[in-house]
């Protein structure tokens, strides 16, 4: 018939169906929930998987505690590239949050740039940078080194050495159990490298001269 009558078969129409249980879409959601506007992930940005993950179950608040309603809103956090990859998934290949973070991971993985070590030790605190920026960018950069295994005292070691000397040794004397910690207790006492510098100068000039009363 169709080489006889130049007939084409009708095209079937695309029908979409959620990779995860129908039955997830009829979960009702906390009392009084509010969805959020959730950040999105378009698998072509400079934001990590694991980053993107960290911050949506975070949007997530109270949801995120229900399993099945994490894998039900998650395809609200993406768009572009990675909308279509969740809509591309086979149906009922997602049950656990488990399974969608892994294939999250497996898909996004290959077309990012993954940090080493060596992207970590290269890092060093700027003479004006503060104490709690260069931390938060240690952590970016970690974020990026998917199969990095150090732990969180080894982690906290690389990024102490990447201080500054006059920050190094005033902490010298202190153990650190990882990298909020360590974060903690330097934030906001630290001053900038150059207002250090002009404090260290100022007790210089005085240093020959003896006042009554000061120690």
């Amino acid at each position: 018939m169709r080489d006889q009558f130049g007939l084409r078969p009708k095209q079937k129409n695309l029908v979409y169906r959620t990779p995860y249980p129908a039955a997830y879409d009829q979960l009702p959601l906390p009392h009084k929930y509010k969805l959020p506007d959730f950040t999105k992930f378009s698998g072509q940005g400079e934001v990590s998987t694991v980053e993107h993950i960290n911050r949506f179950i975070m949007q997530c608040g109270e949801a995120a505690q229900n399993d099945a309603l994490r894998v039900r809103l998650f395809s609200m956090s993406l768009s572009g590239l990675a909308f279509t990859w969740f809509t591309m998934l086979p149906a009922n290949s997602i049950i656990f949050w488990a399974d969608q973070e892994k294939r999250f991971h497996q898909f996004f993985y290959s077309g990012v740039h993954e940090m080493k070590l060596t992207n970590l030790t290269n890092l060093s605190q700027r003479n004006d940078e503060s104490v709690a920026a260069f931390i938060q960018r240690f952590r970016d950069v970690k974020n990026w080194c998917f199969s990095l295994v150090l732990s969180d005292q080894q982690l906290v070691e690389v990024a102490f050495q990447r201080l500054l000397p006059h920050i190094k040794e005033k902490y010298a004397s202190q153990e650190f159990y990882n990298i909020s910690q360590m974060a903690y207790r330097m934030t906001g006492e630290i001053k900038p490298y150059e207002q250090m510098r002009g404090n260290f100068q100022k007790k210089v000039n005085f240093a020959g001269c003896w006042l009554p009363g000061f120690l």
